[in-house]
């Protein structure tokens, strides 16, 4: 987290975290992502989820939420899935592993088809979704959820 805060890369969910939050209360921080998962009562305009991590051995590489259904807003911007990967792990192709691991876990939940979303200049998300068999839907502008246009794609499950 506190690689890609200093490096000023990415804007997702995880980057978000107060470092000082992490570091005092580690626990607490894992036991907040599981209060999405089902069973859970959900604050509202949520959607029950789940987090998983990519690691190699001790080493932190990436996350993924999957979420199991779309609300409005995760319809328009936002997705089934949603990924990073650390900054000094791009490029390395753990982007489509994370994604194709989400993809196999969401078949087993039946989500089908999956959207996935990225920003237009992303190009490394792109090519990510891409090799995964994301099919183009366009881009969009979204103004009321995020201030650059996006990309939406559409993945079916064999």
């Amino acid at each position: 987290m506190r690689e890609a805060q200093e490096t000023g890369s990415g804007l997702g969910e995880t980057l978000v975290w107060k470092l000082d939050d992490i570091s005092a209360d580690f626990g607490k921080v894992l036991r907040d992502l599981t209060r999405y998962e089902p069973g859970n009562e959900l604050p509202e305009g949520f959607v029950h989820s789940e987090y998983r991590w990519l690691v190699e051995g001790s080493e932190y590489l990436g996350r993924v939420s999957i979420r199991y259904s779309l609300n409005d807003r995760l319809r328009e911007f936002g997705g089934h899935i949603g990924y990073e990967i650390r900054p000094s792990a791009r490029r390395k192709g753990y982007g489509t592993l994370i994604l194709r691991l989400a993809l196999e876990r969401a078949r087993e939940l039946g989500i089908d088809p999956v959207l996935v979303t990225c920003d237009v200049d992303n190009f490394g998300s792109r090519g990510v979704i891409e090799a995964n068999g994301g099919e183009l839907e366009g881009e969009f502008e979204v103004p009321q959820y995020h201030d650059q246009p996006i990309r939406r794609y559409w993945i079916r499950q064999p």
